[in-house]
């Protein structure tokens, strides 16, 4: 039994990126199309979204927060999807899942409504560190970078 868990273990390590392409495919997907009636719902919509930062006691320009919170899911679900400037878009959203979840919180709807906000910011943090793996376009821009390519040490443009 032992070996067959080895077996299946190893076997599995084998298509870890095909893993993080699922992951990116599922998860960003599902993020554009929560943020697609937000980013285009127009400026009513993004005043009510942004009303919520008065949790944080910020009153001030409600439909800006509004849009940015549309924006970030919608274009940072996208650019998961892609693989495209996949940390900057994680960390878009682990805070903009942050301040639902602690919106959530505030409002009394307690942990059953806030909990998805939660278990999505921690898997946008995870992801953070683990990257978008080999079937992205930051894995393609990286390897494609002429003085990658040379020294094997990626340039920060």
């Amino acid at each position: 039994m032992r070996n067959l868990y080895f077996d299946f273990t190893q076997t599995m390590k084998a298509y870890q990126n095909v893993g993080l392409l699922i992951f990116r495919l599922g998860l960003g997907g599902m993020f554009m199309w929560h943020g697609f009636p937000k980013i285009f719902g127009g400026i009513e919509k993004w005043t009510a979204l942004g009303k919520t930062m008065g949790t944080f006691g910020i009153d001030f320009a409600p439909a800006f927060w509004g849009f940015m919170s549309g924006f970030a899911e919608f274009f940072g679900g996208l650019l998961i999807v892609l693989g495209l400037f996949y940390r900057l878009a994680c960390l878009m959203l682990v805070f903009n899942l942050g301040v639902a979840f602690i919106s959530q919180m505030a409002d009394g709807k307690g942990l059953m409504k806030a909990s998805q906000s939660l278990e999505d910011g921690f898997s946008f943090l995870g992801a953070l560190f683990v990257g978008p793996g080999k079937y992205s376009l930051d894995e393609y821009l990286e390897k494609s970078d002429p003085v990658t390519k040379l020294t094997g040490i990626p340039t920060n443009n």
